[in-house]
């Protein structure tokens, strides 16, 4: 660490104006974000001894994107690091700072007798626990290098117990979206009666220069007359306003038609059904309608003669959740139904056991959307053999929606499995993206093909991943960097629909 030490030993005058820093990466920085180390401009890095062994115990996780970031680091610090000199004495960086390997002589050689380590050895007594020793690190580098010393760690609890024996921590916030005031879900802008009618009856309208300077594109709005009149529309720049296009109801083959409840589905459906636009983030708490217009309106499209969809696929975080798949037992599919279940309960609403009656205005439908459709619906309602013969086995009926998934329109599967795909024609729906990773949301959106759709909907406020906040989960660093991109839409809801009692208890629980 001579050359990090060095780095910083200019005059007092000097050191002051310059005020390098010297930060110590925690673990967890490094397998959430494994460019990190090239993104502290140009300060000085330290890397714990620890942190190697950490990384050595996960890289082993084949099947898991914390296993390959931590091979990623590996191989990023054998290019930064290809000797015991270099990763003792500290490398100079591209960007202007220094990198070094540490290892706390005081835990080596037992010794306690400076006045960190004794404040330490007060606070924290079990030293076999890595999150400690990573402290220990930290506290020799602040005792043995100019100041400040900064603790970098995306774990809460080791930020506490760090401020707690004086050492500085913080999280890592490179990838964190700009803290921002809470927004209403919509702009509400004003127009007088006449320039209302001209939008009604034209179905756009150019707005004045002060309303567009603070629309991005597809953004929607909410048009107002002082007489209290409404037309919700969609921003598609230069100044220009249109009426959103939404289908009376949205229904699966066989199933009950969907129609939007508020304002905000109307822009969720119009979002949806816009071929134009590629990827749509949403946010929303529960029962606000997110899985269920969702899975309707790719239903909907994906049985259309003239979509260019050929399928459904349905996905979900697994290991944010806690307990991996591989300790469930049965079968595969056994092993993802526990993860899956809350979109069979949604394909259950949208296409019952029972089937439901056509209503009269369908059968508008003519020539080859409407045989598309015929047929789809053919395979769900025909009767389907029974294993064994008849249904004397006493196996339950195969349910609509099952049809579907066993003939491959409707694929459900854990998002664990997607690296290496290319997904070609496919409606996709990302639940539960606030437990990504920034990384992780670009992994799934590169294996997006050009005649695909990509959806990512979640609660930025129901976050199990303790290395995600409310600022840097992917579901938000996704919307805050595509927003105002033509292929990409945005979307709030904020009104629950489930039932009057999951409305009261999201808002009071």
């Amino acid at each position: 660490m001579e050359n990090t030490k060095g780095a910083v030993h200019h005059s007092p005058q000097q050191y002051v104006e310059v005020r390098v820093k010297t930060y110590v990466l925690d673990t967890n920085v490094l397998l959430h974000d494994p460019q990190s180390i090239f993104k502290f401009e140009d300060n000085n890095l330290a890397i714990p001894v620890e942190v190697l062994e950490e990384l050595d115990a996960i890289k082993s996780e084949q099947s898991t994107e914390r296993g390959r970031n931590a091979r990623r680091v590996h191989r990023i610090l054998q290019e930064l690091l290809p000797d015991s000199r270099s990763m003792h004495e500290g490398v100079k960086l591209p960007s202007g700072g220094t990198l070094s390997v540490i290892i706390n002589r005081y835990l080596v050689e037992n010794n306690w007798s400076s006045p960190a380590m004794q404040r330490l050895r007060a606070v924290l007594t079990d030293f076999t626990k890595k999150d400690n020793r990573i402290i220990a690190s930290a506290l020799f580098v602040q005792e043995t290098f100019p100041p400040p010393t900064i603790l970098v760690t995306k774990d809460v609890n080791v930020q506490l117990k760090a401020r707690a024996v004086g050492l500085e921590a913080e999280d890592y916030l490179n990838d964190k979206v700009p803290e921002a005031p809470d927004e209403d879900s919509y702009r509400t802008l004003t127009l007088d009666v006449y320039e209302m009618q001209r939008f009604c009856s034209e179905g756009e309208f150019e707005l004045a220069a002060e309303h567009t300077s603070r629309l991005y594109l597809n953004e929607y709005v909410l048009l107002m007359t002082p007489e209290g009149k409404t037309m919700p529309g969609r921003y598609y720049g230069n100044g220009l306003v249109r009426r959103l296009h939404i289908p009376d109801f949205v229904k699966a083959p066989g199933g009950i038609p969907i129609r939007p409840r508020n304002l905000e589905q109307q822009f969720f459906v119009d979002a949806l059904m816009d071929d134009s636009i590629s990827l749509v983030t949403c946010f929303g708490k529960a029962g606000t309608g997110k899985t269920l217009l969702s899975t309707a309106c790719a239903l909907f499209q994906t049985t259309d003669e003239n979509s260019r969809y050929d399928g459904v696929s349905i996905s979900r975080p697994v290991i944010a959740l806690g307990k991996d798949i591989g300790f469930l037992p049965g079968t595969l599919e056994e092993k993802m139904k526990p993860w899956l279940q809350p979109y069979h309960d949604a394909l259950e609403v949208l296409m019952p056991s029972k089937p439901a009656k056509e209503p009269q205005f369908a059968s508008k439908k003519t020539g080859k959307k409407k045989k598309k459709r015929d047929d789809v619906l053919a395979m769900m309602t025909s009767p389907q053999p029974a294993h064994g013969g008849g249904n004397h086995g006493g196996h339950p009926p195969v349910k609509p929606y099952e049809r579907l998934i066993n003939s491959g329109v409707v694929e459900i599967e854990a998002l664990c499995f997607i690296r290496g795909r290319s997904i070609a024609r496919r409606f996709f729906i990302l639940d539960e993206a606030q437990q990504l990773t920034p990384h992780e949301v670009k992994t799934v959106i590169t294996r997006i093909s050009e005649s695909s759709k990509l959806v990512l909907i979640g609660d930025p406020a129901q976050i199990d991943n303790p290395y995600v906040d409310s600022r840097s989960n992917g579901l938000v660093y996704c919307h805050n960097r595509m927003k105002g991109h033509a292929l990409a839409a945005h979307v709030k809801l904020s009104k629950g629909e489930r039932s009057k009692l999951a409305e009261l208890a999201a808002d009071l629980l």
